[in-house]
């Protein structure tokens, strides 16, 4: 069949199925516009991100029967020098995908890059009975390539580097595509705003992965609006990442690009510079360019549901910063390290918010890299510490101490607890939700984690990643995106673009 005579899933539906599924199918653009999925039909993704937290979730999603995984693609062909938290770990999740416990026994490391993603895909729908009519997967370095290629994807989900999101979101978006997107929706205040813009501009379907169903974070709301701790006074959330390789400099050896991977691919919007593997995989994190660091990482999973739960609709006015230093030796002196490059092996970072509809004005204290707050008088006289990942409510008659996430808040001093216990009881704690975006994109609705409530919490953390890098202080006027106490820090709201990729 010519191209010319080539017609794609939707249109074949329209045309030599009409007759049968008339009854049963209503048209998408009758039921819910543009970017709808009729419920009947299965949602069809594109896979941006074939290293190991985009293959890790792979294992998870392609058992769904209402999403059909269509086309991969990732600038890296195929390599086994991936960085990750198991080394096995995505070798055994293919495996038991499968159904075949040998997958892979042939890698001394830990794969991933698009042929693995294309790989898995194709045998594990060949043995679906639900998918007898699939075709194959098809597979790309450039997303660019698949936009135009591949015209019959409902979705996509993002699993690239930080500094690639807003440039696949907001591509994606105005190719007519829904979008899921692994955290950050940007490293740059700039860059979140615009794929905010045109996930309103476009109305196509979103979601943030870091959401989730947890409700400690609405039971610290009912305790707050109780009256339990008093009036709002700080929020501390702490974290023990980093937990990559940490790198103070930019390296000064040029190693020659691996086989198989294109690395103005990766780079994408970021200047040319020389490849380096510190830049790449896992250790993405750590870069200012490429990486949002350890807040950008984690803070999401707690705070974005946090800021929902509270009415936090205005970002923070103002962020500052404390991080560590380090040193080295030259000619056998120890000498300072001006690090410009990376986020620090830890730091501390306070910001300020002003009065929310139902809150008055208040702190957020950050902590990473295994720094924590001092632990509060009502635990240290019971004996007991914090734990070395959480967050504590701090308001002017009393605490709540609860996970990371919010999860299993109790009031300090825990005697409290024992009085109210029958009257706020807990329900119990849902698993993070990671797939409650597909029902809405079929549908053609905003998941619960949408772009579109995203924005306090985005603008937030990338205002904390201008506060490290400026060294100082930094007043934020949201209104008009601007830094207004130190002009020369309004460089960090957006980024330097090369040729071809600007935003």
């Amino acid at each position: 069949m010519s191209d010319s005579k080539k017609i794609n899933r939707r249109e074949f539906l329209g045309s030599a199925a009409a007759a049968s599924l008339a009854m049963t199918i209503v048209p998408r653009q009758v039921l819910g516009g543009p970017g709808y999925v009729a419920p009947s039909d299965k949602l069809t993704l594109g896979y941006i991100g074939c290293g190991t937290q985009g293959m890790r979730e792979m294992t998870g999603l392609i058992a769904n029967p209402a999403v059909q995984i269509v086309s991969v693609a990732d600038p890296n062909k195929f390599t086994t020098d991936y960085v990750d938290w198991s080394a096995n770990g995505i070798r055994d999740g293919i495996r038991k995908a499968l159904g075949d416990s040998s997958w892979g026994e042939k890698f001394k490391g830990i794969p991933g890059g698009r042929d693995i993603g294309q790989e898995f895909v194709n045998r594990y729908y060949a043995k679906s009975k639900e998918t007898s009519n699939y075709k194959g997967c098809t597979s790309y370095a450039d997303f660019r390539e698949m936009f135009e290629q591949d015209k019959d994807i409902d979705a996509i989900k993002n699993m690239t580097p930080d500094h690639l999101h807003a440039t696949v979101a907001i591509a994606s978006m105005k190719k007519g595509m829904h979008v899921v997107t692994h955290k950050p929706i940007a490293n740059r205040i700039r860059e979140g705003r615009l794929t905010i813009e045109t996930a309103r501009s476009t109305g196509m379907s979103t979601h943030l992965l870091a959401w989730n169903n947890r409700p400690g974070s609405a039971l610290i709301k009912t305790w707050i609006n109780a009256g339990l701790i008093g009036t709002l006074k700080e929020i501390h959330n702490w974290s023990n990442r980093p937990v990559w390789p940490q790198w103070q400099s930019v390296p000064a050896d040029k190693p020659p690009v691996p086989k198989g991977l294109d690395w103005q691919l990766w780079l994408g919007p970021v200047p040319d510079r020389p490849y380096h593997p510190n830049f790449t995989h896992a250790v993405f994190r750590g870069w200012y360019d490429f990486g949002g660091g350890s807040i950008a990482d984690m803070g999401h999973y707690s705070l974005f549901n946090l800021f929902l739960a509270l009415g936090i609709e205005k970002p923070a006015y103002s962020a500052e910063a404390n991080a560590t230093t380090t040193c080295t030796l030259r000619d056998n002196v120890a000498v300072g390290v001006n690090n410009t490059a990376a986020f620090p092996l830890s730091c501390m970072i306070r910001f300020q918010f002003a009065e929310q509809p139902d809150l008055p004005p208040f702190e957020l204290l950050w902590y990473d890299g295994g720094i924590r707050p001092f632990i509060p008088d009502e635990l240290r006289s019971t004996g007991k510490s914090i734990p070395r990942e959480g967050m504590m409510i701090v308001g002017d008659k009393g605490k709540i101490l609860a996970g990371f996430r919010g999860e299993e808040p109790v009031l300090l001093p825990e005697s409290k607890m024992e009085h109210i216990v029958k009257n706020y009881n807990r329900e119990d704690e849902g698993g993070a939700g990671d797939n409650v975006w597909i029902e809405a994109f079929r549908n053609g609705k905003q998941a619960p984690g949408s772009f579109l409530l995203a924005g306090p919490v985005t603008e937030t953390i990338n205002l904390g990643a201008i506060a490290l890098r400026a060294k100082q202080r930094v007043e934020y006027d949201s209104a008009n995106m601007k830094i207004t106490n130190l002009p020369e820090a309004n460089q960090y709201l957006t980024r330097e673009y090369r040729p071809g990729w600007e935003l």
